[in-house]
């Protein structure tokens, strides 16, 4: 295990729009705003045929081929992720998200094109101080938190 301390910076709420990108709208915000570290949470609804990853198809496969389910219908949702800047500087978001319909709920990464159906609200809470990034990793193609402050 590493690990780094941060203060709380800066707080953010948001509300998205009807048929905002869930993903490219907080990372351009986080881009705009240079938030290299946060928190993040999303609350709303999700529109049919979003774009969720549940999962890789074979576990054991290198690199991991994204299992991705099309929501059927509007859903209900809340996300939790996280924001840190990536090797070039960009700002990622890494959030997984519950959507719900009747009794049905799919949980999964929103990285593949979730969008807002009517109500969106999200809240990033800055992480200042944070030294950590999220590096490539060849093997997997994933964007891994590398954290460079204490061990």
């Amino acid at each position: 295990m590493e690990f780094t301390e941060a203060k709380l910076g800066r707080i953010f709420v948001l509300r998205l729009h009807d048929g905002d990108c869930l993903h490219e709208v907080i990372e351009s915000f986080a881009a705009e705003k240079q938030v290299s570290a946060a928190l993040c949470f999303f609350l709303g609804g999700a529109k049919e045929k979003s774009r969720v990853v549940v999962g890789p198809k074979d576990g054991d496969a290198f690199p991991p081929e994204p299992m991705i389910t099309l929501l059927s219908g509007v859903h209900e949702a809340c996300g939790v992720g996280t924001i840190f800047a990536n090797e070039a500087g960009k700002p990622k978001l890494h959030m997984h998200a519950s959507f719900g319909r009747n009794e049905q709920t799919v949980t999964g990464c929103v990285r593949m094109g979730v969008d807002v159906w009517q109500i969106g609200e999200v809240v990033i809470i800055e992480l200042a101080g944070a030294k950590a990034k999220r590096a490539a990793d060849k093997r997997t193609r994933f964007e891994f938190l590398e954290v460079q402050g204490l061990t």
